[in-house]
């Protein structure tokens, strides 16, 4: 049952719409690791369950579904220019789709992993490697070349051509330096070439140069779960905290500055429409929040 809320916060005023999507009967969402919208604002919506992409409309409305038995174990979506790019973080591949879910290209073998030494997803890893080994997100930067995370069992970001030749890896496994990761978790490529990692496991995002030259880092928050830009250049980003706590999302400005921040349910995929709408899904809690721009 959807539940009406008013989020104040400061500048930013929102109306939560809790369990947003109005499921066909009989339906439950899944795990829900991520959330996308294309060009028309449509919500898509990546569960770990079958089908593993479902679509609606922005009021919430049940359009279609795709991809069943397509994707093992799914983590991170994006849509960039109406091209939906997945992360399938156990057999270590990620795969770029058409918006009505015919595959167009895979990067990666299914089932081959980079040796890092890393057993354990989310650990630690023991040294650093190729692609991939349990990726987290994929997304293609303004130059076309595509940018992926690869976290969980590995500590890098890759750059590779439009036609997925690596061009070049960063990163390596620690908590403090500039450039270490402990669990890249999302990247987000900005207009302008910059790219945002997600470092959950380090309470910080870090920003490089589209080569992977460091730049900045934001810290002062939970563990960054996922990251996204609207039109005007500002930030939102899903944090979550140890323990089983509650999650945040804060509104950051182009210089990391906070403009905004309150409290969520724990959330794990994060996006943000045309209109200043955003919407939060959740793999512990299997639903997918809206939060309907006000103010």
């Amino acid at each position: 049952m959807t539940e009406m809320t008013q989020v104040d916060a400061g500048k930013y005023t929102y109306e939560l719409k809790s369990d947003f999507p109005k499921l066909p009967a009989g339906v439950l969402l899944g795990e829900v690791p991520s959330v996308a919208v294309d060009s028309q604002d449509r919500l898509y919506a990546l569960q770990r369950a079958n089908p593993p992409v479902m679509v609606f409309d922005r009021d919430g409305t049940y359009s279609h579904c795709w991809g069943i038995d397509a994707i093992s174990d799914p983590h991170g979506m994006t849509i960039v220019d109406d091209t939906v790019y997945i992360t399938d973080r156990k057999d270590s591949v990620v795969v770029i789709f058409t918006l009505d879910g015919k595959p167009l290209q895979v990067i990666g073998k299914r089932g081959v992993h980079s040796d890092t030494g890393c057993e354990v997803a989310g650990a630690l890893v023991p040294r650093a490697a190729g692609p991939f080994n349990y990726p987290t997100e994929i997304m293609p930067g303004p130059s076309g070349d595509l940018y992926v995370s690869d976290g969980y069992r590995n500590c890098r970001v890759h750059r590779f051509t439009r036609d997925g030749q690596l061009i070049n890896s960063w990163g390596k496994p620690g908590k403090t330096a500039p450039g270490e990761f402990h669990l890249s978790h999302r990247v987000l490529v900005a207009s302008d070439g910059r790219v945002y990692v997600c470092d959950r496991g380090n309470q910080r995002v870090q920003i490089f140069s589209a080569e992977g030259e460091f730049i900045n880092m934001w810290t002062d928050m939970g563990g960054p779960n996922d990251i996204a830009v609207d039109k005007d250049g500002v930030f939102y980003i899903a944090e979550t905290t140890a323990g089983g706590g509650p999650g945040y999302v804060s509104v950051r400005d182009r210089a990391g500055n906070v403009i905004a921040r309150w409290q969520t349910r724990q959330m794990h995929g994060l996006t943000v429409d045309s209109h200043g709408d955003l919407y939060l899904g959740s793999a512990q809690n299997r639903c997918i929040d809206k939060y309907i721009r006000r103010r």
